[in-house]
């Protein structure tokens, strides 16, 4: 009797923290899937001639309102922020979300959506570079194989899109890995000011900012006409707006406040693999080989980076 007592306290106990794991699990992979989708959007935009700089302000112009609502609920009843915060919040807006995003769809024109989805992919490797250049950091055996493995996956890929492609391949990589030097930046500048402010109040008020310098970029380069798109460009920029960038990214919030950065991460793995299938169900982009040892390779090198202590510190 009293062990059937224990074992029913175990299971409600236990099936409330499954629940939570299992729903945390779910938002990271939904939000990661939804992440990679974006590329295979803007691509399919891309069909009906619409220039970056204006497929960008149509994503932010969808997105950016709910991202201005998040900001005043998020900051309903915590303290003002500081002047050095401000300054602070711009620089990593422009960072990790406005260059970023410009780099990222520019590069887009010439490279394949699973490529550019594992330059992406190099973030953390990226983190622990800046680390080791502007922090002292010093790299351990693991971290190196780690870097080893992650970007020899991305040489293979590269070769291989390169022989399909051309030489347009090489700029286009070139533009997704600076989208991604800029994302790391910010991830290392916003890691004290996250653990202060909050995450959805830093990521709310960093995509206002973006949103701003968007709209500025736009009214620079293009005409208000340039606005007029044929239907399936705006259709294809709310997909963009709402489910590759609002809604991923409070999925992936929630996920981290569930089951921890780590798992998180751990089960945005899906990401590279759910871009090659969607590219090759969505664009008919191909799929060889080549392309599935280069992804192993820099999942596999990714994973090793973040079974590192040190680096799973920094992240």
């Amino acid at each position: 009797m009293a062990s059937t007592r224990a074992l029913t306290s175990q299971l409600i106990v236990s099936n409330p923290a499954r629940r939570v794991l299992v729903g945390g699990l779910a938002l990271a992979i939904v939000g990661s899937v939804l992440f990679s989708a974006k590329a295979i959007v803007v691509k399919l935009a891309y069909r009906h001639g619409v220039d970056a700089a204006t497929l960008i302000a149509l994503r932010m112009a969808f997105s950016g309102p709910l991202f201005v609502v998040a900001y005043v609920w998020s900051g309903r009843s915590a303290a003002p922020l500081a002047a050095r915060d401000h300054l602070r919040l711009i620089v990593v807006g422009l960072l990790g979300y406005y260059a970023a995003s410009t780099f990222d769809f520019l590069g887009l024109q010439y490279i394949s959506a699973a490529l550019e989805r594992l330059i992406l992919y190099l973030n953390p490797t990226l983190v622990l570079l800046m680390s080791a250049l502007f922090l002292g950091k010093r790299f351990s055996r693991r971290e190196l194989a780690a870097l080893a493995l992650a970007y020899g996956g991305i040489v293979l890929v590269f070769q291989h899109d390169v022989s399909l492609e051309g030489e347009g391949v090489a700029l286009g990589s070139a533009l997704v890995f600076g989208s991604a030097v800029c994302y790391a930046a910010y991830l290392v500048i916003s890691g004290e000011l996250v653990r202060r402010i909050g995450a959805i109040r830093l990521t709310s008020y960093a995509m206002c900012v973006s949103t701003l310098a968007v709209f500025v970029q736009f009214i620079v380069l293009n005409p208000l006409g340039a606005l007029r798109q044929p239907v399936p460009v705006y259709w294809l920029s709310l997909v963009n707006g709402l489910l590759c960038t609002v809604l991923p990214v409070f999925a992936t919030m929630l996920a981290v406040e569930r089951i921890g950065a780590g798992s998180t991460s751990m089960a945005s793995m899906v990401g590279p693999v759910s871009t090659i299938v969607l590219a090759y169900v969505f664009l008919g982009e191909s799929f060889s080989a080549w392309q599935l040892a280069g992804t192993a390779l820099v999942l596999v090198g990714v994973y090793v980076l973040s079974q590192s202590k040190p680096a799973a510190a920094r992240a």
